[in-house]
């Protein structure tokens, strides 16, 4: 089921997931609701803490590649960091340029237990480092340079939403 989004604010947002030990019901259930949480239009990952779990996993949709990670973990990246526009489903409506390697891939298990890599350029790599980044307690806000930080903070304290 689609689960709703936590919001800039909310603890959970800020506190570094907990390792998977153990793949059971609840795990499956996550992955279900991770899954379902993604597909909405205009969504490239939902990371377990963005709604609500404390726990090391995440879902992504780029370009019709559609998965899910348990208990990722960034073992490459490649290229000089380059600013790219960026935004965050709990950071709603605000876009700010965002240092991000231009190749990144992720490595993790599936739901059986099997080791699996994602990777990507663009838009993927984007969005691996961005969730992995959400499971490390760590929003893009926290990745801007100093005075896009500061004018970013502006916003979100004139936000509706904050």
């Amino acid at each position: 089921m689609e689960r709703p989004i936590r919001i800039f604010g909310d603890p959970v947002l800020k506190t570094r997931a907990d390792e998977i030990d153990a793949i059971d019901e609840n795990v499956r259930a996550l992955v279900k609701d991770l899954m379902d949480s993604v597909a909405l239009p205009g969504r490239a990952g939902v990371a377990a803490t963005q709604i609500g779990v404390g726990l090391r996993a995440f879902s992504y949709s780029v370009d019709g590649d559609v998965g899910y990670v348990l208990n990722p973990v960034i073992d490459a990246v490649d290229g000089e960091l380059e600013l790219v526009d960026e935004g965050c489903l709990s950071v709603p409506g605000l876009w700010f340029k965002t240092p991000r390697y231009p190749f990144a891939r992720v490595r993790g298990t599936d739901v059986d237990g099997n080791v699996i890599f994602v990777e990507g350029t663009g838009l993927m790599a984007q969005a691996l480092q961005h969730e992995t980044d959400h499971l490390d307690g760590m929003l893009y806000l926290d990745r801007l340079e100093p005075e896009t930080r500061r004018e970013a903070m502006k916003q979100v304290r004139e936000s509706d939403w904050f």
